[in-house]
């Protein structure tokens, strides 16, 4: 029988309910896949009306490059001695920005994807030296498929930026790749701690540092027994495993009654094989961070307000958040790119990690002007802390933003709102020295996609222009 893996669980017996499934003839089967093509084709169109905009601005950038700025573009000679970095996860903004951070330091670049998303608009970047493909992370031949690249073109350093689904599989790259460069990963075992919501918690809460109770969850029947009267807090249910649709789900636990509390639990794919945590809910203030670290030393960190579906990004002075994670790679001699998810509580005023995942975030967007993050990276040394500029501005996605203002249209103060953050900050794509990235994410990487999807017919729930790709159910 599942137990909840905490000592000193309350609980009390319940009575389960049952939901009844039902299931669509042909009839629904036939409207689906009409409602898929539809939104296919009406999304191409849209991104279609916006071509003519964005190519004006794209060759305007491009001869303000040829004639006007030169010398201060991507593409200058690099030193006989430079170093060489592999980036992967090239159809992500992060990778992007990281690719131009390193080239501008006098890298040479090496950008890769999967086959998948081989035509990422990113391989036109003026920032990258070389793009190559490598098999798939789920595949035997991954790590081979790194290893090839790095002895082929002399890599030094290799960069993951890598999604939910690959990060296990470049940590256990590391035993391959070790021998020939330096990588910037966790290991194995940090891994499978920082992935896990519960694991990650139990061990913040080890070396004396804010975490929310957590509960591990098999069985929905233990969140049903659940004695939730003897606690001071309500109760969120998260997928241990990344769920790139339910993990904005913030429901609240306790229902309203016990039936709908087992009803909705019940509706979830909790498993032994697919467990969930069950957290505390710590109403207050919310920051997503930004680290980089090397043998347990924090080389490079930024922290920004957060919400749900994050595509704005502005550094704020958090001094609390970087000390805990200080103290959090210092106590388990990490090393790696680790995004971790704070709240200050309203209550209390404390500060909780909610959880941590051991990846690249976006919100490294806004060192797009810091000139010491790549050393900061490869250094063999220690040294202070890079924190973005204090006049960077804040970073946004602008199709991102025209989206929120067309459908902002019947409230003024909101699409005024949306309006400001396009004329105040930065656009996480567009650089005015490196423009075809720009304009080949948004009318040739994603109508790519959705023509794909046309043909396989999957639908998606939204377009991520920061992550380059399709957000389906089941997606990667």
């Amino acid at each position: 029988m599942s137990t909840l893996a905490n000592e000193g669980i309350p609980s009390r017996e319940r009575n389960g309910a049952s939901i009844v499934a039902t299931s669509g003839g042909n009839h629904s089967s036939w409207l689906e896949t009409l409602r898929i093509v539809a939104k296919d084709l009406g999304t191409i169109a849209l991104l279609s009306l916006l071509m003519p905009l964005n190519l004006a601005l794209t060759s305007a950038a491009l001869i303000f490059r040829l004639f006007l700025c030169r010398s201060r573009g991507y593409r200058r000679p690099l030193a006989a001695d430079s170093k060489t970095v592999l980036i992967s996860g090239g159809k992500m903004t992060k990778a992007l920005q990281l690719t131009r951070l390193f080239r501008r330091s006098g890298y040479r670049v090496i950008l890769c994807e999967t086959p998948k998303y081989s035509l990422t608009g990113h391989r036109f970047s003026a920032a990258v030296d070389k793009f190559v493909t490598t098999a798939e992370p789920t595949s035997a031949r991954y790590a081979a498929s790194l290893l090839n690249i790095v002895k082929q073109h002399n890599v030094d350093l290799y960069v993951p930026v890598c999604s939910p689904v690959a990060s296990q599989h470049d940590s256990e790259a590391i035993k391959t790749l070790s021998p020939y460069c330096k990588v910037i990963h966790p290991s194995p075992e940090n891994i499978r701690t920082l992935d896990d919501k519960f694991q990650f918690a139990r061990s913040a809460q080890s070396l004396g540092l804010g975490a929310p109770k957590s509960f591990l969850i098999t069985d929905p029947q233990q969140v049903i027994d659940f004695d939730f009267s003897v606690e001071d807090r309500d109760y969120i249910l998260k997928s241990i495993k990344y769920d790139s649709i339910r993990r904005l789900d913030l429901t609240k636990l306790p229902r309203a009654t016990d039936e709908q509390t087992a009803s909705f639990v019940r509706s979830l794919p909790i498993s032994e094989s697919n467990p969930w945590v069950m957290q505390e809910f710590i109403p207050g203030k919310e920051f997503c961070t930004h680290s980089t670290i090397v043998d347990g030393d924090l080389r490079v960190h930024c922290c920004c307000e957060s919400s749900a579906f994050q595509v704005n990004y502005a550094h704020i002075s958090e001094p609390e958040t970087e000390s805990w994670v200080r103290r959090y790679a210092a106590g388990i001699q990490l090393t790696g790119q680790v995004s971790f998810d704070f709240i200050r509580a309203h209550d209390d005023g404390g500060l909780y990690a909610i959880e941590c995942n051991p990846r690249t975030h976006s919100a490294i967007t806004t060192f797009y002007d810091t000139d010491q993050v790549a050393d900061a990276y490869s250094a063999e040394t220690a040294g202070s802390t890079v924190t973005p500029n204090s006049d960077s501005r804040p970073t946004y996605w602008l199709y991102h933003e025209l989206w929120r203002m067309v459908t902002s249209l019947n409230n003024p103060a909101r699409f005024w709102q949306r309006f400001q953050i396009i004329r105040q900050g930065k656009e996480a794509i567009f650089d005015w020295h490196d423009p075809l990235p720009f304009f080949c994410v948004h009318h040739f990487q994603i109508p790519i996609l959705l023509l794909q999807d046309l043909k396989r017919q999957r639908g998606f729930v939204r377009i991520d222009f920061n992550i380059g790709k399709l957000v389906q159910l089941g997606g990667d």
